[in-house]
């Protein structure tokens, strides 16, 4: 019999570790970043759009499951939806529920690991002095983890491995003794810390401080809406994409939060109370950070181009060096304030992800809360390593497509077809409404059963067959040609160039254009192409190679096209550490669709078969 017995300490409590769980690093690192490429102010209309007919009706689909699945005794998907249906495929499909928070939180830990080391880094004033090219290249160093930026050996990965320890110890103190107190601490802290850069941000005046522009430029430059991008199929992929990052649906941890409910506590007004205060922690404050203080010293052209690399480059690579501009002391109160926001969005969303397995083996079996706390941290631990050594080698990006993307719509899609279609919406609207403190509209009905399931297939089937160029005009399968970010691209490797390979005798350009240098830096040896843009600009690109174990085929100065050996050697091909990613979550799925055979055997032994 399960010795799972706990329960949340207050009703703030689980309101602000629900709204933890969803504010995130994609609240002021994805969000304004997807604003700016996908029509500025007009982005605005696909995303509440996607936040009123995916985010609200997934997360009541979610809490009202959960509570659910928790009348049962179980606190994790696979159960939870068993309970729902006694078909067995129900629960394998809710190992996604499980597979997807710990495969995330593999990466997710140490993203948040960069924002302690971080944080260390603006205490002690280490970028000081540094111009934006010194700060950029801070963070290449680091993300190398046999360089080290504070003479401590790997130091990359002594400080995710703090950050794994501190989320296991949190964990390991419970519910409300742990994730409750963190979340009241974690959440205000971050939005205190969004308001101070928000309105440092905002106030900045061209002329002062080194700015070229006012704070305000930069709000008027996201927000100035290209009702163009409307018609964009694309926009509204992004739309949808960034609710499912932002909300954390269709992962697994809101609906065991919510096993932990009482029958009939509300789940009604708790859902939309952690849905709007993440949205108003993302729309108002993720806006005002970001953006405005970029544009403020760089410029609008800078920035634009800064968001083609992302939001983690322009928070890691830009923002120390923009806090530069305001002094010694503010810059370091700025740097300790948004990378510390950073660190509460992100430990708040990581130990919602531990709880889904760690409520699976207290269930199954009856491990301790320490047991199982220690046991996330050590999966995490192995699963995060190659991510670590291996990040530039795409070990990082393969786990965020295929766990922190493509799960999320897969298991949405599932969830939301079993609550309205299996279970059936009759009893799923009365679970949803049991105990509600608030009157949800009627439409939502209509909205959960045909709405949300007919765009979750929409969005996939989007996500599936994306055609190159975003061109959408041709319907035509026969001269239908994918784009290399849709799923199908993905699994045939387009885009990989012509290395395709895992291992081979040479290494061959991936682009055109001229050795502009062979080089040394930090022990490594480099080969520059450089070639001329679009624009007029010179574009570059480095690649690696030991002198020991390969030969060059070309001198500098020498025209270099796509496919030519660049050097000859023993090669081991980045195509194989993602292929081998894929395998290690692959492998993690089948392990935990194992587990949950054996847990089911163990039921049925048992007796315990509700």
């Amino acid at each position: 019999m399960s010795t799972n017995t706990e329960a949340w300490g207050s009703r703030v409590g689980l309101v602000l570790a629900m709204a933890g769980n969803a504010v995130g690093f994609g609240n002021f690192l994805r969000f304004p970043v997807q604003a700016v490429q996908n029509g500025g102010g007009a982005f605005i209309i696909p995303y509440l759009v996607s936040f009123l007919l995916l985010g609200l009706p997934l997360l009541m689909i979610e809490w009202a499951s959960g509570r659910f699945g928790g009348q049962f005794g179980h606190h994790s998907t696979p159960f939870i939806m068993g309970s729902m249906d006694k078909r067995w495929i129900w629960k394998y499909l809710g190992v996604f529920g499980i597979f997807s928070n710990i495969a995330i939180a593999a990466y997710y830990c140490y993203i948040e690991s960069w924002t302690i080391s971080y944080i260390f880094h603006s205490l002690f004033g280490t970028f000081n002095g540094m111009d934006q090219l010194e700060v950029a290249g801070f963070f290449s160093n680091y993300l190398d983890v046999t360089t080290s930026t504070t003479g401590i050996p790997y130091e990359a990965l002594i400080f995710f491995v703090l950050c794994l320890a501190l989320n296991t110890w949190i964990l390991s103190r419970g519910l409300s003794g742990g994730v409750e107190k963190v979340a009241k601490i974690g959440v205000p802290m971050l939005i205190i810390f969004g308001i101070f850069l928000a309105y440092r941000g905002i106030t900045l005046k061209a002329g002062h401080e080194g700015a070229i522009n006012n704070g305000t430029e930069g709000l008027n430059f996201l927000w100035t809406p290209d009702y163009s991008s409307l018609a964009n199929p694309k926009v509204w992929l992004a739309a949808a994409g960034q609710i499912f990052f932002t909300l954390s649906v269709g992962m697994g941890s809101i609906q065991c939060y919510a096993s932990y409910l009482k029958k009939r506590d509300d789940i009604a007004l708790n859902a939309m109370s952690a849905g709007w205060m993440n949205e108003f922690v993302e729309i108002v404050l993720g806006s005002a950070v970001i953006i405005p203080i970029s544009i403020g010293y760089l410029g609008i052209d800078r920035v634009v181009e800064l968001t083609g690399i992302g939001g983690l480059g322009l928070g890691f690579r830009t923002m120390p060096f923009l806090f530069e501009q305001w002094g010694p002391i503010l810059s370091a109160i700025a740097g300790v304030s948004f990378f510390g926001l950073l660190f509460f969005a992100g430990i708040t969303s990581s130990l919602a992800m531990g709880t889904p397995g760690m409520g699976f083996l207290m269930d199954e079996f009856n491990w301790s809360r320490s047991r199982a706390a220690f046991a996330f941290g050590a999966v995490i631990l192995l699963l995060g390593l190659p991510t670590i050594f291996f990040f530039n080698e795409g070990v990082f990006d393969e786990y965020d497509y295929w766990a922190g993307t493509v799960s999320l719509v897969v298991f949405a899609l599932l969830e939301a077809i079993l609550f309205s279609w299996v279970f059936g919406l009759k009893k799923g609207w009365r679970e949803i409404t049991e105990g509600a403190d608030i009157k949800i509209p009627l439409a939502y009905r209509f909205i959960i059963k045909y709405i949300t399931p007919v765009v979750l297939i929409l969005v996939f089937t989007g996500a599936l067959i994306r055609p190159v160029n975003d061109d959408w005009s041709n319907l035509n399968p026969r001269e239908w040609e994918f784009h290399n970010e849709s799923i199908i691209g993905q699994l045939q490797h387009k885009g990989i160039g012509p290395n395709k390979t895992w291992f081979a005798d040479a290494f061959y350009a991936e682009a055109d254009g001229k050795i502009d240098s062979v080089f040394v830096l930090r022990e490594k040896h480099y080969i520059r192409v450089t070639r001329v843009g679009p624009a007029g600009e010179s574009v570059s690109r480095d690649y690696r190679f030991n002198p020991e174990k390969h030969k060059l085929s070309l001198e500098p100065d020498d025209e270099v096209r796509t496919g030519e050996v660049l050097y000859n050697g023993m090669i081991v091909n980045r195509i194989f550490y993602i292929d081998m990613a894929r395998l290690l979550l692959v492998s993690l799925f089948l392990f935990i669709s194992l587990l949950v055979f054996i847990a089911w055997r163990k039921r049925t032994l048992e007796g315990r078969t509700n």
